[in-house]
């Protein structure tokens, strides 16, 4: 099994002992409906958070607007000292240490995988064919697919499609990952295998903020356990403090209903 390489350092934009993001007082309405009500969270270099909650909740909104795929109607969002609301130029900073996994794994259809991987590279980072085809193999190889590079997505499984966005993400070798409920779509026996992948990410020190009910892993892999409700972070903490004594109400309902399943 290969191992993945190492999290690229953090580029010297922010104070070394900064939180690589930071948000303060983010609010995102739409329409009459606030997604987002005033929230404060920090994430450190490195660190590993499992966002929770109920359906509508925000979790999705807060990382998209990490990344400035929603734009925010109050507060600020820094990602290492650079908000994405801060013209074209920072969004551009912002979207080149951060990469995105989706719920839907998003992928070109008419591309071959080799090429979905190497699309972004060539395009925005301005790699040679070569070296892009070079790098996206290596990922490839590292989500363990090697052998699926010269097929298109409706010829693999959905657990293999969503390796398949995994690698594309590394490919752009950011210094964060943001997963949006990545497992959601997958049948049963596909998620340990996307699982698996992710947890070994976590070991090389990528910073990770992953949107998922999947608990056993957040219990495995997490830091910081953050669980939200009505569009505000209600509780967060450690996951052995999480689950065993967690504090408020609302999450306790929420684990007892979704440990249950």
């Amino acid at each position: 099994m290969t191992a993945f390489a190492p999290a690229p350092s953090a580029r010297p934009d922010a104070p070394p002992d900064a939180p690589l993001i930071s948000l303060r007082g983010v609010t995102r309405r739409f329409g009459a409906f606030t997604a987002l009500g005033g929230v404060d969270l920090d994430v450190d270099r490195g660190e590993r958070i499992v966002i929770c909650g109920p359906s509508g909740s925000g979790k999705s909104t807060l990382i998209r607007c990490i990344n400035g795929l929603e734009s925010v109607d109050a507060g600020r969002v820094e990602v290492a000292g650079t908000s994405p609301a801060d013209g074209p130029a920072a969004l551009a900073a912002v979207r080149a240490r951060v990469g995105m996994v989706f719920q839907q794994f998003n992928l070109f259809p008419h591309l071959s995988v080799l090429d979905n991987l190497t699309l972004g590279p060539m395009r925005a980072l301005g790699l040679g064919r070569a070296e892009a085809h070079e790098r996206a193999r290596r990922y490839l190889a590292r989500v363990h697919i090697p052998e699926q590079a010269d097929k298109f997505p409706r010829q693999l499984s959905g657990g293999q499609q969503q390796r398949v966005a995994i690698a594309r993400s590394l490919c752009m070798q950011p210094e964060i990952l943001l997963f949006d409920e990545p497992t959601s779509a997958l049948d049963p026996e596909m998620i340990a295998e996307v699982l698996a992948v992710m947890a070994e990410l976590a070991a090389t020190g990528m910073t990770m903020l992953v949107v998922t009910h999947e608990m056993g892993f957040a219990r495995r892999v997490a830091d910081r356990m953050v669980f939200m409700d009505a569009g505000e972070i209600v509780e967060q903490g450690p996951p052995a403090e999480f689950f065993a004594a967690p504090r408020s109400a609302r999450c306790r309902d929420f684990l007892t209903r979704i440990l249950q399943h």
